[in-house]
């Protein structure tokens, strides 16, 4: 890994928020896993249950002398809708919480001041329900999630959801950059 560094963020379903951030600048790879609860080793079916607290995340190593952990704090707010509590659009389920699982002081500190700016911004007509909270363990996702948009871009989830997601991410992040 070098001199790479790593972010957690949920945002939703894995499949969106692994697909928005491979298009980074500075993002070497991206991993959906599980994080945020109590069970050692979960299985997909196991979160989708409820049955384990976890939530649906993304591990994001990226190069910080190309992209600093505050900038992808800015992808994250670009990536979904923070004020929907336990929810993303059709996905209903703590496993789709919003969450930022910051790994050190630092990354503790920048989320913290990001969530306060954005809530004072007013980009967000309802109140950020975001959860800011320790990464204990990221727990990779089964082999058949990884690059799950890439690999199926004709499923249907990926057609009605993912790829008009990534789309309005695509127009809003290359118009502000």
């Amino acid at each position: 890994m070098g001199n790479n560094e790593t972010a957690v963020f949920g945002g939703g379903c894995f499949w969106c928020t692994e697909a928005i951030f491979k298009q980074v600048r500075g993002v070497i790879s991206v991993m959906p896993g599980y994080a945020g609860g109590w069970k050692a080793d979960p299985t997909y079916q196991e979160v989708c249950n409820g049955d384990t607290g976890h939530a649906e995340v993304i591990q994001v190593e990226y190069d910080p002398q190309v992209i600093t952990y505050r900038d992808l704090l800015e992808v994250f707010w670009l990536a979904h809708d923070p004020t929907t509590l336990n929810r993303q659009g059709n996905d209903i389920g703590e496993q789709y919480r919003s969450i930022i699982l910051f790994s050190n002081e630092l990354q503790k500190t920048q989320a913290e001041l990001s969530l306060k700016a954005i809530n004072q911004s007013g980009q967000f007509s309802k109140p950020v329900t975001t959860l800011i909270q320790p990464l204990e363990t990221f727990y990779p996702a089964e082999e058949y999630h990884q690059d799950y948009f890439n690999r199926n871009p004709h499923q249907p989830y990926c057609y009605a959801v993912i790829s008009p997601k990534l789309k309005h991410f695509l127009e809003i992040y290359t118009r502000e950059k």
